[in-house]
């Protein structure tokens, strides 16, 4: 059985490691996938849409993610299942829905609550080790969900507001939700957003940051630019985002996922 694993633990400490162990206690012959534990500290949006993006190259079993902010309060932990079978593992905070939503949407849902399938004394600022790991385990060896607590209606699960893009004429006011490592900036877009403005690739264009505005180029690919060119592109996720070839978006317009970000037509 395969359990993968996403996080904002970074790998500095030893959380990470930790809740492998504990995952390893339980599940020995458990194959564990990391996915990333470098999501933004608390950025729960950004740890959904990653989960969303890469769930559908994961191998079925049991998805553990763990970016969770109201630890220690009355937020609840949840095992989640969706149409195709796959289960997901976290804290109700809208992390896991968006994708279950990629396997047909959320058909059951539980809350961890029994005792006997978390880590005793339970901290109350760990529950990734304490609650959330225990449980991917059990389910991966073939504990039923309702063992590790009743059942929770699937509307009631916490659903994350997700932006939506302002199109008005030849304008386009998009949202960053995501930064890459590369400095990459991906925004709530996709293809048909930038169709029905008529920008395809090789047109150029202009990205407003309120106080300063830069031109770009929509592109294909990097090899389509030059250097230093500014490009939009559809990236490996079919999500439209802002690049700096050889270089970092995100570096030179010192931006951070949630800002706003203009887009208009040049010529």
């Amino acid at each position: 059985m395969f359990i993968t694993f996403l996080s904002d633990f970074g790998l500095q400490d030893d959380f990470v490691g930790t809740c492998h162990g504990v995952i390893a206690r339980i599940a020995p012959n458990a194959t564990v996938i990391d996915i990333t534990h470098g999501i933004e500290p608390l950025a729960v949006l950004q740890g959904a849409i990653v989960l969303a993006n890469t769930v559908p190259y994961m191998p079925e079993g049991v998805h553990l993610a763990v970016v969770d902010p109201g630890v220690g309060s009355g937020r609840r932990a949840l095992a989640v299942r969706d149409a195709s079978g796959r289960f997901y593992v976290g804290p109700d905070n809208g992390l896991l829905v968006p994708a279950t939503q990629k396997h047909g949407g959320v058909e059951g849902a539980w809350e961890l609550t029994n005792p006997a399938y978390m880590l005793e004394p339970m901290s109350r600022t760990f529950h990734g080790r304490d609650v959330f790991a225990p449980a991917a385990a059990y389910l991966s060896v073939g504990v039923e969900p309702g063992e590790l607590g009743p059942s929770v209606e699937p509307e009631s699960l916490v659903h994350l507001e997700l932006p939506a893009p302002e199109i008005e004429g030849s304008r386009i006011m998009a949202t960053v939700l995501y930064v890459d490592r590369y400095g990459n900036v991906q925004l709530n877009l996709a293809r048909s957003d930038m169709e029905q403005v008529g920008i395809v690739p090789g047109r150029r264009i202009e990205l407003d940051l309120g106080m300063d505005r830069y031109y770009a180029t929509a592109a294909r690919t990097f090899a389509d630019a030059r250097p230093g060119d500014i490009i939009l592109y559809e990236d490996s996720y079919q999500n439209i985002a802002v690049a700096i070839t050889d270089g970092s978006a995100a570096d030179m317009f010192a931006i951070r996922p949630g800002q706003r970000l203009g887009i208009d037509i040049v010529d």
